[in-house]
């Protein structure tokens, strides 16, 4: 069978799991992985072959955004022959098996909750890489979201009951009690997460209406380097947060809470000092005040690996809330 006769393979979506009470899902266990890990499930000699190869190219697209590249996920490879109990309740699953009618089917809570399953069926490695291919863009958004949900529900465990933001600016982040508010002025607020080597921060401030035009041209860089000279030293008198300009930030235009966004991803430093890492940064345009919201995480985390920082920054941030 070759791929042209592939124009009708069947893609099945059951991420509602209409057949699945909540009766039902009692007794299913909970999911468990690292964050950002998926499980590939397939026979060695495809692992190891073309099909092997197109999954690690589409599932370990460089994470945006960092200094160094890092995957979006990481892959836990799985023969099928070990795909059984416990190995079955991985969060992120893709499972390749062979069969006559060609399909790539979403499954929801198949054997753990919360779980994505991809299944991808075909009679040979060929036609299950063209599926994969063909569907590999909404897969990797619908892990995200499962990621992010993941990630949320985590933090919530032990939300901050800070109030310096709801009281400065009248909208709410979800974030750990871990982070602490360290700076609170008129129109800046700066919250910070200590770790062993280094600390994760949020930050955030408004901006008048004209500062922003709605063709955003990346305006965003010198504003958030003004506000990094006046809020945010260095370690050495006279050095001060500002935007690498050596490397091309990514643009992006956004919705938060139905209003028109801006996303801007990159990497700052310290100038007249040696200190750098990742930011992602989101200009809300505030109907109400009428002037930009602008929320900001960026991490500082020398020798370490940065994706998962930026995960959780980015989960932060995402669940921006204004108050009624």
């Amino acid at each position: 069978m070759k791929k042209t006769n592939l124009l009708f393979f069947v893609l099945v979506l059951n991420l509602g799991c209409q057949n699945q009470t909540n009766k039902d899902l009692a007794f299913v266990p909970e999911s468990s992985g690292n964050l950002n890990h998926i499980t590939v499930v397939m026979p060695e000699t495809d692992w190891k072959g073309e099909l092997g190869a197109v999954v690690r190219e589409e599932l370990q697209q460089i994470y945006e955004g960092l200094p160094i590249d890092e995957p979006q996920y990481s892959i836990n490879y799985l023969n099928p022959k070990t795909f059984t109990g416990f190995a079955r309740q991985s969060r992120n699953v893709v499972w390749f098996q062979k069969g006559d009618n060609p399909a790539f089917q979403l499954a929801q809570n198949q054997f753990a909750r919360p779980q994505i399953l991809a299944n991808v069926r075909g009679e040979d490695s060929e036609i299950q890489g063209f599926l994969f291919q063909e569907n590999a863009t909404l897969l990797r958004q619908t892990f995200a979201e499962n990621e992010r949900k993941e990630k949320m529900r985590r933090i919530r465990k032990s939300l901050t009951t800070e109030e310096t933001l709801p009281n400065r600016f009248g909208f709410t982040l979800e974030y750990p009690s871990a982070y602490e508010t360290v700076k609170d002025t008129a129109n800046f607020v700066w919250i910070q997460k200590p770790m062993r080597k280094g600390h994760l921060n949020l930050i955030a401030y408004t901006l008048e209406p004209e500062a922003l035009s709605e063709q955003f041209n990346g305006q965003i860089l010198d504003l958030r380097d003004s506000i990094g000279k006046r809020y945010i030293p260095g370690r050495l008198k006279g050095s001060y947060f500002i935007t690498e300009r050596a490397f091309r930030p990514y643009y992006y235009k956004t919705k938060l809470e139905g209003s028109t966004t801006f996303l801007t991803k990159g990497t700052w430093e310290v100038a007249n000092d040696f200190m750098a890492g990742p930011f992602i940064n989101y200009a809300i345009k505030d109907s109400l005040s009428k002037k930009w919201i602008v929320i900001e995480g960026f991490a500082f985390a020398p020798s370490a690996s940065k994706r998962d920082y930026m995960f959780e920054l980015n989960s932060i941030l995402t669940s921006f809330k204004r108050l009624d």
